[in-house]
């Protein structure tokens, strides 16, 4: 037997042959069941568990195959193991092990009575020490796993036709009802994440981040993941008045926080977070959008308010940590999450904003980048493994020719085209994109190609390489493309290729070179989505409207919330030029939209015309010095103010995409732009005690021919140190959209 025997066998193990994804999707095939089982010995009157440290391990170990991941919201989603187990174990499973299962328990007569089998059921599925293909052996993944099975209902209808079934029916209830209120504060180390970030790391790569840069020596002392945890209970000990934020040490509540999504901006509002999310492919509902609103909405107003970023992405603004448990938990339980956002994590996964409703669409990009954000963060509620890279990593799905999701500045980026041969669509890989202080570049050909059905393997592949071989040394430095540099393209492909045959041996000989684009030679304009357009389905429009400068005020989310129940059936989408789509509207009721007050009060507003605010339209912005201690100049109110002053002197034939940026790290994507500007310092003569002298103040670089889209590049600095007042600014600006861009005085 697989389990230690007692002098009295207490034990039934269940081997049951379950399929939760058939109740789930409805498309995966019964004959590809997983096959699943728990062990465990039982003494009376506690049951004890074998733990994992008990059993033998395999010394050759592979990554386990896994299912398709599904994109349900978190609270209903199975979760992968992430762990290295014997493949072995699982050749009757070509598919990998799915989720939890269901235990019988034949007791003696210390577990007779039903209240005490009914606390045996409830410590089954709580203990740390059990066994299971599932790494999630909490009540909160059991529960959300069996309340899709569809056997629960044919035991329940038949609940008293033995005394066995009628086991099997308290077990499923008590899991069931001890998980309606399963919430991310309760998850534990040991129970729901196996180990820490650090301790998925090799011995070589934990001595090179003992030597490394400050920030990997900080993780080395306390790993970020610990944030996952750690969060709930400073929240609660300063909710109870054992401490205060001060109080907090500065690296965890300065640094580790942002593994939970916590960035806290001690310089320029202390005690007061940002939350950073993820919203895979900008997908949101009016109610997440109504959630937002309320959980900034308690703030003063000119802290408390929500930013669209340009990953697509939300960051509320103005949290207070006491506070931060009912916000991740309101997330989680509306299938979002904020877990990993920050630090050396991934961040939000981009797709194209129109997926599913464009005309032209080439591969529909929101089911691939759920499942690629399942994979990095554990359906939502963290995965440590994935936590230690050596710096940060972005990764964007493109759909389309236009390449909405700009994957040309992105360490991966996957853009659709056509297998030669079939015709089967798959994606050329570009990598190695991004912006810093020291360096900008942007992707470069890998000479991959790959499936949709593999790309979440080929991401967890690359991430993996990174997370192993990335530098721990200079910051500046351990980007991906720097590896790549390292190694040099052959031989960095290769290994990527290994590693994904040894991850992942099923899917063996599956990646291919590079494949010719049909549409090479030809030429291709970039879609402005703002304002009306129709869509692929009949009858139906969607809706861009501009939001200003990407900022939204609790009342405003509201009126979002409002229109999208209204007209887009609750749908709401993000763009990473900070505004917001409403897909799904009736042709009929487009002018009715387009009357509304909310989008004619001078905010924001639905362009007319592609000429229509040719300058507002475009505009993009990054947090700047209101509230980010790194940006060297105030940006969002300076954005808006000039670029209408601008319309109001000027008119233009053609939109011009400006874009602010506080610092050079460029958050706001200065280089992409037709015209960025970017914070810098400057210097203008002031006359003091009688004599003139040259006084510093806030300032700008401008850059200028930046270009997104197909054939994309970065823009160059045209000028540098100019005053941003608005007198020093209007003349050069005006010079450069007249010189530059054709246009002409009103």
């Amino acid at each position: 037997p697989p389990f230690p025997l007692s002098p009295s066998p207490l034990l039934y193990l269940a081997r049951l042959r379950l399929n939760p994804w058939r109740s789930l999707t409805g498309d995966f095939p019964r004959s590809k069941a997983p096959l699943f089982y728990i062990q465990y010995p039982i003494a009376p009157p506690l049951i004890n568990f074998t733990t994992t440290a008990s059993r033998p391990q395999s010394p050759r170990r592979r990554h386990t195959p896994q299912p398709p991941y599904e994109t349900m919201p978190h609270s209903r989603l199975p979760c992968r193991d992430t762990r290295r187990t014997d493949s072995s174990r699982h050749k009757s499973n070509p598919c990998g092990p799915a989720s939890l299962l269901v235990i019988l328990l034949l007791t003696h007569q210390a577990a007779a009575q039903s209240a005490t089998r009914s606390t045996q059921i409830r410590q089954l599925f709580s203990r740390p020490g059990m066994v299971a293909s599932d790494p999630h052996r909490s009540a909160a993944a059991a529960g959300r796993l069996l309340r899709r099975l569809s056997s629960i209902r044919a035991l329940r209808a038949d609940s008293d036709a033995s005394g066995e079934k009628s086991m099997k029916v308290r077990a499923l209830n008590a899991a069931t009802e001890a998980t309606r209120t399963a919430k991310l504060s309760d998850m534990r180390f040991g129970v729901d994440w196996e180990k820490r970030g650090t301790e998925y790391l090799s011995e070589d790569v934990i001595e090179r981040a003992k030597q490394g840069n400050k920030q990997e020596k900080l993780k080395i002392q306390k790993c970020g993941s610990e944030a996952f945890q750690e969060v709930h209970e400073f929240a609660a000990a300063i909710r109870e008045g054992k401490t205060t934020w001060e109080e907090l040490d500065i690296d965890d509540a300065d640094v580790r926080l942002k593994w939970a999504g916590l960035f806290h901006r001690r310089k320029k509002t202390p005690g007061r977070f940002m939350m950073r999310l993820k919203v895979p492919n900008g997908l949101l509902d009016s109610e997440q959008m109504r959630f937002f609103a309320d959980s900034v909405g308690k703030y003063p107003v000119e802290v408390g308010v929500i930013d669209i970023t340009t990953r697509q992405n939300i960051q509320l603004r103005g949290i207070e940590l006491q506070d931060a448990t009912d916000v991740i938990d309101g997330l989680y339980a509306r299938g979002l999450s904020n877990l990993q956002s920050g630090m050396d994590n991934v961040r939000n996964l981009v797709g194209s904003p129109i997926a599913g409703i464009d005309p032209l669409e080439q591969f529909d990009t929101r089911e691939l980048a759920k499942q690629i954000d399942a994979m990095i963060t554990n359906n939502g509620k963290g995965n440590p493994r994935l936590t230690n890279l050596p710096r940060k990593f972005n990764i964007a799905v493109s759909g389309s020719r236009d390449d909405f999701a700009h994957t040309s500045i992105n360490d991966i980026g996957l853009r659709p085209c056509p297998h030669k041969d079939t015709g089967e669509m798959g994606f050329n890989v570009i990598v190695g994109g991004y912006f810093s202080i020291k360096r900008v570049m942007e992707s470069i050909p890998m000479d991959v190609w790959v499936k949709p059905e593999d790309a979440v393997a080929f991401c967890e592949t690359m991430l993996t390489v990174f997370r192993d071989n990335g530098s721990r040394g200079d910051r500046q430095k351990a980007r991906l493309i720097w590896l790549i540099e390292e190694w040099g393209m052959d031989t960095f492909r290769q290994r990527i290729v290994s590693e994904f045959e040894e991850m992942f041996p099923e899917k063996s000989g599956r990646i291919e070179s590079a494949q010719p684009e049909p549409w090479a030679g030809t030429t291709f304009e970039k879609r402005d989505i703002l304002g009306v357009h129709s869509q692929k389905q009949e009858g139906l429009s969607w809706v861009g409207v501009n939001v200003p400068a990407g900022r939204i005020l609790p009342d405003d989310a509201r009126a979002i919330a409002d229109l999208a129940d209204k007209y887009s059936g609750g749908e709401i989408r993000l763009t990473v030029e900070q505004n917001i789509i409403l897909p799904n509207v009736e042709n009929g009721r487009v002018a009715e939209l387009l009357e509304e007050p909310f989008l004619n009060n001078g905010n924001y507003f639905v362009p007319s015309s592609e000429i229509d605010f040719p300058l507002s339209r475009g505009l993009v912005s990054c947090t700047g010095a209101q509230f980010c201690g790194v940006a060297l100049i105030e940006t969002k109110n300076r954005a808006l103010e000039l670029s209408k002053r601008l319309e109001k002197r000027l008119s233009l034939d053609k939109p011009v995409r400006i874009h602010w940026t506080g610092c050079p790290n460029s958050c706001g994507q200065a280089q992409v732009a037709d015209i960025g500007l970017m914070g810098a310092p400057a210097r203008v003569e002031k006359e003091i005690d009688g004599k003139i002298k040259k006084v510093a103040v806030e300032g700008v670089n401008i850059f200028l021919g930046g270009k997104v889209g197909e054939n994309p590049f970065l823009g160059e600095v045209y000028k540098k140190g100019i005053p941003a007042d608005y007198d020093s600014l209007m003349p050069v600006m005006e010079e450069i959209l007249v010189g530059k861009f054709g246009a002409k005085s009103k």
